[in-house]
Order: C-alpha cells, then structure tokens, then sequence
C-alpha cells in the first residue's frame, strides 16, 4: 500500500543519483538540508524524504559505518539510530523490541523476513549489517508489503555496485574484547568485499566471518550464556549482479546468506532477581544444539523497465526466503522432560507494480501507483528432537493495491491509498504438547485438534498531507491501517479445545494516527511527531504466577506517544544529534468495554529512551564521535501475592550508556578504526533483563569493551 521499492533502487537514473546521493553523504558533512533530500523508500515508490507525510527514519551508510566501529550487531545499532524502537537486550532475540509498542516487519530489499504465523522475534539479525547501504525505518502500522507490520517497518537496503572500474574491493580485519577482563573475551572479524563494472554488467560480492568471545560484565564477570551474543559465531555471504539491458530495462539477482549461533563452554546458572544477583554460568557442555539462526536465505530477482506506454514504469520481483533459527532448552517444561524448539519458514511471492502519471504539470502533478503481491508463507515451530508444538502452517496470501501521489503547487503533498488482503492458513489436524512445571505435574494436557482453514479479507486505507511552503514549520497528518494474522502458531500450540475453529484466531487491524511537523532553519533540522494506535483486538503475553505460564489475550488495546529528533550542524566539521521517545499503551479489559484500564506490560511498551551524538573532525584524516543512549525507568505493575512482579511486568530501573568511535585515514586507502562500548563501564541490567522476570534472563550488560580494525580499499 503506500510505499518501499521492494527492489532497493527504482529505475536505473534514479539508482545512480541515489548511489550519488548517499557517497556525498558519507564524504561531507550532512547538512539538514540535505537530509530533507535523501530518496528513501517510504513507499513502493522511491521519494525524497520531504515528501513523506509521516514519520521516517533514515540511517545512512555513514551511519551504519560509524556504528560497526562499535558493535555489528544490527539491534543495538537500531535501538540507538531509531527513535520509537525499544532498546536492545545484546542477546539472539529481539523479543520486546518492538517499534512504537507493537509488531515490526523486517525486510531485506522488501523481502520479508518476518513471520506473522509465528513470531519468533528473532527476525531483526537477518543480515549482517557490512552489507547495507543503508536502513529505511517507517514508522506506525502500515500494510505496504501486507501483513505484520501493526508498528512499522524496517527495510534493509543491501550495497549497490560504486565503482565504474572492472573490480575494486575493501578488507577489514577487526579485534573485539572486554577492557573489564580480557581473558577469554577476545573476538575477531574478517570481512572482504569485491565489486566493480563490465559493460552492461554490474557486480558486488561479499564475504563476512566473525567470532566473539566471552562477554563481561561492569565488574568483569561472565554475563549471563543463555541465548547471549557472546562466544557466536556469524558468517554472512552476499551476491549482486545486475545487467542493463538497455537504457531502460534493468535485471538483478541478488542473494544472501546468514548464519549466527552461539557455542559456548558453559551452562547456564540462573539469577536471583529478589536479591539482583545476575545470571552468570559455570564451565559445561550447555543442554541441545547451538542457538541462534541455523541459516537464512535470501534470493531476489528484479526487472525493471522505464517509460512504457504512456510513461509509465513497471517493477516486477519474485523473491525465495528460508529459515531456521534455534531457541533455548526449555527445561522440563515438555511432557515432564526438557525440550528445544526451533521455528522453520519458507517463503516464496511474486510483486508487480506499475507507476503511471496522472500529470506532469508543475503546479498539479500526479502519479498513480497500482499492481498486486502474492506470497505463500509455510511456518512451523516443531521441537529439535521432531515433537510437534506448533504445527505447519500453510498460508496463501494475495493482495491487489493501488496508491496516488500528488504535488500541489510544489508544496502540498497529498497521498492515498487502499490494499484489499485476502489470506487463507491451512492447518491440518494435530495434537498440543503436555506441558509441564518444574515438578513434572501438568499445566496443560494434550489435546487433539482439528485443522482446517483460516480464512480472512481485510480493506484497508492510508492517507497523508505535508505541506513544505514554510522550511520553518511544515507539517504533516497521516492515517494509515495495518493488519496481521495475529500469531496464530502462539494461539494454536496453547489451544484448549479440539477445533482451531473455535480458537480465537482473530486477525488484529490496527488504526494509526500521526500528526507531526519538521523545522528546518539555518544548519538546524527538527521533528517532532506524536501518535495514536489502537486496535479492537490485539495479542498480547499474560503471565499466570500459579501456571507460570505466558498466556495470550485478545483485548481492545490504545497506544500513544511522541518522538523528537534534532540534528545541528555546528560547523562544517561538528555535528550534534539527539532524539527523545515516549510510548505508553493500556488494555480494555473490563466486562462493558470502552475502558482502557490496565497498562500493557514491558514487552509491549518500552521506557522513554534517549539518545544524543556528537560527530566532530578535527583535522583531515581524523574523526570522533560520541554516542549516548539513556534508557528511562518504568514502573506500572504490583508485586503479586508471592512478593514478586510477574513475568513481563518488572520495574525497569533507568541506566546511561556513552561509546566512542573513532577513525583515522593512514593513507588515502587505508584506515584505523577504534570502538569503544560503555565508555564510563556502566553496572546495569538492559531494560528486557528487568521486565522479563525470568532467572535465565537475568542477566546483566556488557561493560567496557573495545573494537579495534583496519580497513584497506583497492
């Protein structure tokens, strides 16, 4: 429905001024001005970011690059860059990192990379970040790629070929490890890239390994193993080829493959959260098969062809993903002994969309944007050993859209738009798990189920305003809707009754509402944007203290908060950023409705968060930055009767996190790197530790640590 070029580059022209316009962005400093221009794709149309009526965020390449100075893991990258997105928890799992308090859509190149039958929260590190040319992040529920992005969606847009020369490439070697012991936590990571022109022919490949040791707390000890980045090892392979067929056809096949898991020499020894000792763990084989993503598969062919009858241009992909990520050993939760789940999903769709003018004159033009998706989606989420806990299912999914876009007088911007979702889940029949407590006893008994076909149709809309006249104050109102199948893998595997039909497997269709402004003056750029989200049903995890079970409930639910950015281009060679984020959200859970009576716990609404940078060149060849990232407290929920929070609805005490990145150019082709993460060795537990409520994950964060490289160019 609105927007995002699901081929990560629009035409060939538009490609090459794009390509253009992110090198000067990493070259020269980023004026605000400049920053209006960026062609993002906040539509399956390529705009520029002015004219977008609702809230964007960009992270450049340069972004990107002065971040894996620090840390290559793309959630603590996007926690710091995005505003409205909860902070990260340094884990495999980016559970209750949510954007704007509900579900987000992770896309590579506009493929989805998430899964709304079952959501394993596990989609955000699906590519390694060395290959992004940068990241589009729309925020608020929208369906411009269908269902799942209820809070937005984040589209990582892979490199595209810079250089006009036969071959060029780029070795990086980097060194990772604790400044508060650096025994056992030394890592390393090696990264080549080779790209380069041949006639009609374009190319970029790649090649990343990396390995990381031990993580280390402020005080030096070992940070909690269970399911933590530490002792991971990540591999990630990335191929494009593009061929111009001619000056307005263009074919490109992309792929990528990644792969992280952990493979540590210790178990696990649960925290205490009543007495705030951290989980830690002792020397060991740890229980099952490594964590993390086994593998996933990215496959995408796109064609694209300029000005065809009536000007109008034609994008059409057909993409292939596949995946397998590997969860924690759930001890003695299944039929009274331990168990390892694992989620597989296959992908396979197919995209046309057209753009055609409406009017191409100055003060009035238009375009229409208009074709239809289809996608089939096979998710499962079996135990490692073969058990059955969430059964296959196989979803059909086709949707028809259609959008317009219109420039009135150059300042006023209007858009609307509508997708009709036509989904249909086949489940076979199956059989629910036992499940179990500590002690063996039953909390759930197995039971036979009846399959059968889920089927739902949704229509839904979007529109938008901007008006640009004034740099100093232009404002923007958007609505837009966004739906999902709403986690039925979750709903079915705890069924109660013996036909999926009588499970409450309700899709979510959520309302979006966004009023917001950007002000432009001089070298100063700021935006300030808040929100109302509300659904009639959502899906949210209710733990039971006498089960000690997560269950689900489907409630009318409202969700509302505000964001500021600012960016202050001091002087050519200094610049200061910082944003600030808000989010609150409660339930409807009384009898009569029409009241939102209880807050939605920490896996649904992150604390204020915020964030500040500072970016400065002293001379030439060398370049500082500062980040800092301030995670505020939050504290909604009662003890209950045992004298504890219950799972998802502990306090989150506030912390302060400061890095440091720096480089210098040795020589035109060679260049020093050095990271510095928790400059200050800050003594915390990240948010999801506190309000997670679970000894496992009680875990605290990493202190000072250091990333130390070299990059050479050729």
């Amino acid at each position: 429905m609105l927007v995002l070029s699901g081929a990560g580059f629009s035409a060939s022209a538009m490609a090459q001024q794009t390509t253009r316009q992110q090198d000067t962005l990493q070259e020269k400093p980023v004026s605000p001005r400049a920053l209006g221009e960026v062609i993002v794709t906040a539509g399956r149309k390529p705009v520029t970011l002015d004219n977008v009526p609702s809230s964007v965020t960009v992270i450049t390449g340069k972004a990107l690059e002065n971040n894996m100075k620090i840390t290559t893991d793309i959630t603590e990258i996007l926690s710091r860059e995005v505003p409205g997105l909860a902070p990260g928890s340094q884990t495999n799992s980016n559970v209750g990192q949510g954007l704007r308090g509900r579900q987000v859509l992770i896309m590579i190149d506009g493929i989805p990379q998430s899964s709304p039958l079952r959501n394993g929260e596990v989609d955000m590190r699906s590519i390694d970040p060395a290959v992004l040319e940068k990241v589009d992040v729309l925020k608020g529920a929208t369906a411009i790629y269908g269902n799942g992005a209820t809070g937005g969606l984040i589209n990582y847009i892979t490199a595209t070929p810079k250089e006009d020369r036969v071959i060029g490439g780029r070795t990086m070697i980097n060194m990772t490890g604790s400044l508060t012991s650096l025994k056992n936590s030394v890592g390393g990571r090696v990264g080549q890239m080779l790209q380069g022109r041949y006639k009609k022919f374009d190319y970029i490949v790649s090649g990343v390994a990396e390995q990381t040791g031990e993580y280390k707390d402020a005080k030096g000890n070992l940070v909690g193993p269970n399911y933590s980045l530490g002792e991971t090892d990540t591999y990630n392979a990335f191929a494009k080829i593009g061929y111009q067929i001619n000056r307005r056809q263009r074919l490109q096949l992309m792929y990528n493959y990644f792969q992280s898991q952990q493979r540590s020499n210790y178990t696990l020894v649960n925290g205490d959260i009543t007495k705030g000792i951290p989980a830690t763990g002792v020397l060991g084989t740890p229980a099952g098969v490594p964590t993390g993503s086994r593998g996933n598969h990215n496959l995408h062919l796109v064609y694209q062809a300029d000005s065809l009858i009536g000007g109008t241009s034609l994008t059409a992909d057909a993409y292939y993903e596949k995946r397998d990520d590997i969860f924690y050993v759930s001890a003695g939760r299944f039929e009274g002994g331990d168990g390892q789940s694992h989620t597989l999903d296959k992908k396979k769709g197919v995209r046309l969309m057209f753009n055609s003018p409406l009017s191409n004159r100055a003060a009035f033009n238009g375009t229409l944007s208009y074709g239809a998706d289809v996608m089939n989606d096979i998710t499962s989420q079996p135990l490692v050993d073969g058990r059955i806990w969430v059964p296959e299912m196989n979803m059909f999914n086709y949707a028809p859209f259609a959008e317009t876009q219109w420039s009135l007088w150059k300042d006023l911007i209007l858009k609307a738009g509508v997708r009709v979702e036509r989904v249909s889940v086949r489940v076979d029949d199956y059989t629910t798990l036992r499940l179990t407590n500590a002690n063996g006893s039953t909390q759930s008994p197995s039971i036979f189920v009846k399959g059968g076909d889920l089927d739902y149709t949704a229509t839904l809309f979007n529109a938008g305003i901007r008006y640009n006249r004034l740099p100093l104050f232009m404002p923007y109102f958007s609505f837009s809707q966004g739906f999902s199948v709403a986690d039925i893998g979750l709903v079915l595997r705890d069924a109660k009754v013996n036909d999926i039909k009588k499970i409450n497997t309700e899709a979510v269709l959520v309302n979006n509402y966004e009023l917001g402004f950007v002000s432009e003056t001089g070298r100063l750029r700021f935006e300030l944007s808040g929100f109302i989200s509300t659904s009639r049903l959502g899906v949210d995890m209710i733990f039971d203290p006498q089960t000690e079970l997560f269950n689900v409930t489907r409630t009318p639910e409202r969700i509302y908060g505000f964001e500021a950015a600012l960016h202050y281009q001091v002087l050519s060679n200094l610049s200061l950023g910082a944003s600030y984020s808000f989010l609150e959200g409660k339930a409807d859970t009384s009898s009569t409705g029409g009241s939102y009576n209880v807050y939605l716990n920490g896996r649904r609404i992150a604390p204020p968060k915020v964030t500040g940078s500072i970016s400065y060149r002293p001379v030439k060849d060398l370049e500082i930055g500062l980040q800092y990232l301030g995670v505020n407290g939050r504290n909604r929920f009662e003890k209950n009767a045992k004298g504890v929070y219950n799972g998802n609805e502990g306090k989150v005490k506030a912390y302060n996190l400061v890095n440091l990145n720096a480089s210098y150019k040795v020589t035109p082709r060679t260049l020093l790197t050095l990271g510095i993460e928790n400059l200050f060795n800050e003594d915390y537990f990240p948010a999801r530790s506190q309000w997670f409520m679970q000894p496992g994950f009680y875990a605290k964060g990493k202190g000072t640590a250091f990333n130390v490289g070299v990059a050479v160019t050729y």
